[in-house]
């Protein structure tokens, strides 16, 4: 298995996990026209550990891809909602509005990394 595949899997594991561990944390950035912020929290972190454990597994290259950059699709939206209006961000330090957006690019790095692991 390639050093890509590896740590693609192992940060989509960890970056889910984080989800159950700081719960809170990821439902104070959520938009408010999503309902359910805990649940949902949840729902996207198990999406997230299940599409690592795909990548990592031999044969499901391509469901893994798909997974994964289907989640980096729905996440998009409140990503660009965190831009837009930070002011729906609550309970947690203001983050700078310019680092809100300097962090949407790096989904497409991330929709890279996952299409590069996955290659066969």
């Amino acid at each position: 298995m390639s050093a890509t595949r590896q740590s693609c899997g192992i940060l989509w594991v960890f970056a889910g996990t984080m989800h159950f561990l700081i719960t809170r944390r990821y439902a104070a950035i959520m938009p408010p026209y999503i309902p359910a912020h805990r649940e949902m929290v949840l729902a996207s972190g198990a999406a997230e550990i299940a599409g690592g454990v795909m990548v990592l597994t031999p044969g499901l290259e391509k469901p893994a891809r798909w997974w994964l950059l289907a989640v980096l699709v729905a996440i998009f939206p409140a990503n660009v909602h965190m831009a837009l209006h930070p002011e729906d961000i609550k309970g947690l330090p203001p983050i700078p509005r310019w680092l809100l957006w300097a962090r949407l690019p790096f989904q497409a790095a991330f929709a890279a990394h996952v299409i590069k692991a996955t290659e066969k």
